[in-house]
């Protein structure tokens, strides 16, 4: 039997990946910020 729901699979899927990918970017913005942090510290003790 099939199951009768409104629920999309590629409309989920496409959101899922779309969250994925923000959430990607939204890591690497992280990780530079936190390495720009570590540069300017270590230039302020050198």
């Amino acid at each position: 039997m099939l199951e009768e729901s409104n629920v999309s699979i590629i409309e989920s899927m496409m959101s899922m990946l779309a969250a994925q990918r923000a959430y990607e970017a939204d890591a690497k913005g992280v990780q530079a910020a936190d390495e720009m942090l570590r540069i300017a510290n270590n230039l302020q003790r050198g």
